[in-house]
């Protein structure tokens, strides 16, 4: 995995520890469990191996305990202000949700925590709040660890997160959701902070790292303090660019070099006190060559000079290693040197968006261009770096053409292209050549962009019907045709065959594919369309993510083609290459294909380095593109043409003959191949689609026998899984819930819990662990999913909103599945409903093959959760599927 490396950078690291409670109990009746002596070891240890490990300076750590909600405003203020690398947030002390449990909630020193229907947390910070300012840094990584009961209940806001800042952000919690920790004797740091400074201290380490081995040593040697214990299992969240965070990489020491003498105590910030301490002290500031340091590694362009990196970042390479300062070695910079021995200046960096399914191969087009001949200025450095990320396809369209204002200056959280797609770009690469004219202003409006794209695409690849080997059609002839006569032959081959599409709002491929799926003159009845391609929750994000998700079941991966990219089966088979069914392409003729462009973006205003920036565009182009322009110092070819080849691509124009060998399933000469589609296609097709389908419903099955009593109450018990579940559900959707319990033989096995309708969600998520109570009975889990299955079909007959089952239970009724033959039967079922049931078992061995809960998700196309999981998280997540999430 590619790995960012901030050393060098002007990072931040912020250690917030709270040890001392002003109020505690049992002294005050609203006060807090007690003090935690151990967090001041947390941040000396922190600290000092921080300090050590090359990644941060000294005076780029600081240590807060904060009082209040004002002074961690301020720290938090101060470091997101600072930081231009990686901000790192680390959090030790109290940490608390409310009875729902859909909220964490950080407690600072005069917390105070008032109790009700629901906990009011007085003097504490709420975690949404601290990723709301987290996401207007500049930085370019950001790390954020939590030390404190409760802490995996932070999952659900990050999951919340626009796609740009999942990109960007990682999230490491020192505990699964719902449950509380052991914080040491208090002569020690706690268990997790411990061994977290140990492995710090223990040579490189990156953050994906760094959770996969707290993780796996905290559930071998600790446990929860959960009634009863569970083994204690760190989580984690990766920022969601495919690239790792260097977090520490210790300075090797020559042989015979002493060590160094311990790290000094590190002065307070100016909003730092020490314990009874009310003065503050005065705080060095950075001497002038780390102050010259920062400087040059401002980056530049953009409207009136500097503008932020806020948004996604993905570093397609380590982008011209800024130089060195004498002196600075400590700090872990690289040096490159020009011919003549000096040092070589910060190249300019370009910022290049692009399309989901065309970031891995522009990464690799980027890397690969950043070493070449073209990009040296002939004295041994380097002319500029390159920055490649992504963006849904629909919100860049949409950004471009009537978002550039608030995309240049964002003025709210509403619309704020920053956030949602990222830096403003030099280059914008769209999959399709189609988009460049979508993305065009054509109304009176005011915008702050120009697009000069090129007058053709640069290289081409079919979307294709990739069909499983054992249903593909032999002779090449009978894989052309159209999308409805190819699909046809599929279904004869096989009756239960599928069909899957990515999702047409974030890739240009998945809305190409759209269009052939309602007809080329949109005659198709969009429904209907969609219901051919139906599947169990949202369609994925990009190619990629399709074809290395549908292997998680084999007897789906063998029955269903996907309309994806045709460069796809060469690149996309590294995830699952022991067990994926091969596939074949055939080729749609009513299906537009990609047309990748490279569109020259201007913003107005940023004319600081326009010539220069205009050579550095103008260089990467002739290279990728291999077309006209600007000589360079290295051949304008093959270069990225060669990059695209080795991927699979073909040829922009002519008869799009592939750039290398076919070798993976493809057809090297399917025919004349389709053009790029038409704009007015593309946009009919994206407006037809968003009106397809309309909210969901979801039907709760919380099984309330008298085995649930011991996994009931709190926000980790069945009703409060169930409630902050709801946080994947809108105004609009409509859900309810079941008590299944009932007296042998009775006329029904369940009792409402809540009525099936919309709901407030706030009050529906009080009213669930109200309302719900166990009972003194057995459940009979065949009954209540027979009732269910016919309750929703009754509520699906007049359209094709997508629905849910979901059943929460421990099992302990499950034979009642297995009796005469009742499993058999139910399964038949929910094969026939195609209704999908989420079997959320509360049993850490639930899930495992073989037993009833397994069976029942996989034969309905549902999902089965247990507790070896995160299964609040994962329920959450299944929920969100089939909701709009939305409060209108």
């Amino acid at each position: 995995m590619a790995r960012f490396d901030p050393r060098g950078r002007a990072n931040r690291a912020l250690l917030v520890g709270v040890g001392d409670y002003d109020f505690t109990r049992p002294e005050h009746p609203f006060g807090v469990p007690g003090d935690l002596p151990a967090v001041e070891h947390n941040l000396d240890g922190l600290r000092q191996a921080l300090r050590a490990g090359g990644v941060f300076a000294e005076d780029g750590i600081t240590v807060a305990r904060p009082r209040t909600v004002d002074e961690f405003d301020r720290h938090l203020d101060a470091a997101v202000d600072a930081a231009e690398g990686l901000l790192l947030l680390y959090f030790s002390g109290h940490g608390a949700v409310p009875s729902t449990g859909d909220e964490l909630w950080l407690l600072m020193r005069r917390a105070t925590i008032v109790p009700g229907t629901e906990s009011v947390f007085r003097g504490a910070v709420p975690w949404k709040s601290v990723l709301t300012v987290l996401s207007r840094a500049r930085a370019e990584r950001v790390v954020v660890i939590l030390d404190c009961c409760y802490a995996g209940n932070a999952s659900a806001a990050w999951d919340t997160l626009g796609t740009a800042q999942r990109q960007r952000t990682s999230l490491l919690m020192s505990v699964q959701a719902n449950n509380r920790i052991d914080a040491g004797d208090g002569d020690t740091p706690t268990p997790f902070t411990a061994h977290l400074v140990r492995l710090l201290r223990n040579g490189e380490i990156g953050f994906d790292e760094l959770a996969d081995r707290l993780r796996a040593h905290m559930s071998a040697h600790h446990t929860t303090l959960r009634e009863p214990p569970e083994p204690w299992e760190p989580q984690s969240r990766s920022a969601t660019s495919g690239t790792d965070v260097l977090l520490a990489a210790p300075p090797v020491r020559p042989p015979g070099t002493p060590p160094s003498p311990p790290a000094p105590p590190a002065p307070p910030t100016p909003f730092a006190q020490p314990h009874g301490a009310g003065a503050r002290r005065h705080v060095p500031k950075p001497g002038r060559a780390r102050a010259g340091l920062r400087a040059l590694l401002r980056r530049p362009g953009g409207p009136g000079g500097l503008v932020p990196l806020t948004g996604r970042r993905r570093l397609a390479a380590v982008i011209g290693v800024p130089a060195v300062i004498a002196g600075l070695v400590a700090t872990g910079l690289a040096v490159l040197h020009g011919g003549d021995g000096a040092p070589c200046t910060p190249p300019l960096e370009l910022r290049l968006l692009t399309d989901p399914d065309l970031e891995p191969t522009l990464r690799k087009a980027a890397e690969a261009y950043l070493t070449s001949k073209a990009n040296g200025t002939g004295d041994g450095c380097r002319r500029s770096g390159i920055t490649v990320y992504s963006a849904g396809a629909a919100a860049t369209v949409t950004a471009f053409s009537r978002q550039s204002d608030p995309w240049q200056r964002p003025t709210g959280e509403d619309t704020n292209p920053q956030r949602d797609i990222g830096p403003q770009p030099d280059i914008w690469i769209p999959a399709s050549f189609a988009s460049a004219d979508r993305a065009r202003l054509t109304s009176p409006e005011r915008t702050y962009v120009s697009l000069e794209a090129d007058p053709e695409p640069f290289a081409y690849s079919p979307v294709v019907l990739a069909v499983p080997q054992d249903l593909a059609a032999e002779p090449a002839a009978e894989r052309v045709g159209s999308l409805a006569a190819l699909t046809e032959a599929v279904r004869k081959r096989e009756a239960r065959a599928e069909v899957r599409r990515t999702d047409p709002e974030n890739t240009d491929a998945g809305l190409l594919a759209t269009i052939g799926l309602y007809g080329g003159a949109g005659e198709r009845d969009p429904a209907s369309a969609e219901r051919g391609v139906a599947q169990p929750g949202p369609p994925a994000r990009t190619g990629a993510e399709l074809l290395c998700t549908l292997p998680d079941d084999d007897a789906v991966d063998d029955r269903t083609s996907a309309l994806v990219p045709e460069f796809l089966l060469k690149t996309a088979v590294g995830c699952d290459s022991a067990t994926r069914t091969g596939r074949m392409a055939e080729y749609p003729v009513d299906v537009p294909g990609l047309s990748p462009t490279f569109v020259r973006v201007r913003w107005k205003g940023a004319d600081r380095d326009g010539e220069v920036r205009d050579r550095a565009v103008e260089g990467f182009r002739t290279w990728l593109t291999g077309k006209g322009g600007a000589k360079t110092s290295g051949p304008a070819a093959p270069g990225g043409l060669a990059v695209f080849g080795q991927d699979g691509f073909r040829a922009g124009s002519g008869g799009h003959r592939p750039l290398a060998a076919s070798d993976f399933g493809a057809l090297a000469d399917p025919g004349v191949l389709p053009g790029p589609a038409l704009p007015t296609a593309m946009t009919d097709a994206l407006k037809r689609y968003r009106e397809a389908n309309g909210p969901g419903r979801v039907l709760f099955l919380l099984d309330s026998s008298g085995s649930m009593g011991g996994l009931w109450e709190g926000p980790g018990g069945a009703p409060g899984i169930i409630a902050q579940s709801l946080a994947g559900l809108g105004g609009q959707d409509v859900y309810g819930v079941w008590g299944v319990a009932g007296e042998p033989g009775g006329s029904r096995p369940y009792a409402e819990v809540l009525s099936f309708g919309k709901h407030d969600r706030q009050e529906a998520q009080r009213a669930i662990p109200a309302s719900a109570q166990v009972k003194d009975l057995e459940a009979d889990p065949y009954r209540a999913l027979v009732a269910a299955l016919g309750f929703m079909a009754q509520r699906g007959t007049d359209d094709h909103r997508p629905q849910l089952i979901v059943y929460v239970t421990d099992d302990e009724d499950d034979n009642r599945l297995t009796e005469d033959g009742r499993l058999g039967d139910l399964l038949a079922s929910v094969r026939a409903g195609r209704i999908p049931v989420v079997m959320a078992s509360l049993d850490s061995g639930g899930c495992d093959k073989g037993k009833p809960d397994a069976a029942i998700s996989e034969a309905s196309g549902g999902r089965c959760l247990d507790t070896k999981g995160d299964l609040v998280a994962r329920l959450r997540d299944e929920v969100a599927r089939t909701g709009t999430g939305d409060e209108g």
